[in-house]
């Protein structure tokens, strides 16, 4: 990607304060974008050229493909099946039956699958990106491509994923740094208005395919994440307004319904906690929650423990 060719707009970064008893003990910077469907950069924190790994935020661009394949109509994929291959669950017996039940009309076993078995569970199908695995599954099979090698960067079904999200960004897919997911599939280094474009088409509610995704997460959003995770109950406490979804490393992307407008963040140290009390700052700013919807997410999410609690300082600034 050449950054150099772009004016570049910078603001104020927005920081996450841990307090204790009222006393700062720790401060988290953050950045953020807010975007349009064309791309335009309407408001940000800090940089919003910023670069970071997608990582799970990308999930919900790599299963477009089920859709664009015909894969979901072949092997009639329910809103339930697309919202686990878009999100990073929990392990629950639910949602693994979930997993297990997409590779079943798939009529693939589970040890087809690639991801990790993670530590302290008995199977893959409970690893938190085991439906984004079975998504690349069901398309292989839809496209008779073998399917002993789908996590490699070269094979069709990433080639595929790869040219979905480049041709949304109206860039070349040769320009996208790669690299690989802890769960061992790529995942690619964009910018933070590259993020929060593609959730701004997300969230425009204008192409099929992308609606679909949308759809399944805001309808189903215990498959997304599980009882208790940011993107669960706020898809839940907003009835279908917003779309989110989480990454690793401090990376927050969220959408507003119908008006395609992406929200993308970033905690430069990669702290979840302040991922959550920017995300929720910003949204109560942006005016995409209603102050119940805040009250009951701040909580929830604000308080650490007994004795200290998150407070997110500062505002976005108009690009």
């Amino acid at each position: 990607m050449n950054l150099g060719k772009r004016n570049r707009f910078s603001a104020n970064k927005i920081t996450v304060q841990l307090l204790r008893e009222g006393i700062v003990e720790s401060i988290h910077s953050c950045q953020a974008a807010v975007v349009d469907t064309r791309g335009r950069v309407l408001s940000a924190a800090g940089d919003p050229q910023t670069t970071t790994f997608a990582r799970s935020c990308l999930k919900p661009i790599q299963a477009l493909p089920v859709s664009i394949s015909g894969a979901q109509e072949r092997f009639n994929l329910s809103e339930k099946d697309l919202a686990i291959i878009c999100g990073s669950h929990q392990g629950t017996i639910a949602q693994a039956r979930q997993v297990f039940s997409i590779l079943w009309r798939c009529d693939v076993e589970p040890s087809a699958l690639q991801c990790p078995i993670p530590e302290c569970y008995q199977s893959n199908l409970q690893h938190n990106c085991s439906g984004k695995h079975a998504g690349m599954i069901a398309v292989c099979r839809q496209q008779g491509w073998e399917i002993s090698s789908y996590m490699d960067r070269n094979h069709p079904v990433q080639q595929l994923a790869l040219s979905t999200m480049a041709d949304l960004l109206h860039m070349p897919a040769a320009e996208f740094i790669c690299a690989h997911d802890d769960c061992g599939v790529p995942t690619y280094l964009l910018e933070l208005d590259q993020l929060a474009h593609l959730y701004a088409l997300l969230s425009a509610h204008n192409q099929l395919h992308l609606e679909r995704i949308t759809r399944a997460m805001t309808r189903n959003p215990d498959m997304v994440s599980g009882d208790g995770q940011f993107d669960t109950e706020l898809m839940r406490l907003t009835n279908g307004e917003v779309v989110s979804k989480s990454g690793a490393e401090g990376v927050q992307c969220i959408g507003r319904i119908g008006e395609g407008l992406g929200l993308a963040i970033k905690v430069m140290d990669g702290s979840k906690r302040a991922k959550t009390a920017v995300s929720i700052h910003l949204l109560k700013q942006l005016g995409w929650i209603s102050p119940t919807v805040a009250q009951s997410l701040e909580e929830s999410f604000l308080s650490v423990g007994k004795y200290s609690r998150l407070e997110a300082i500062g505002e976005l600034s108009l690009a």
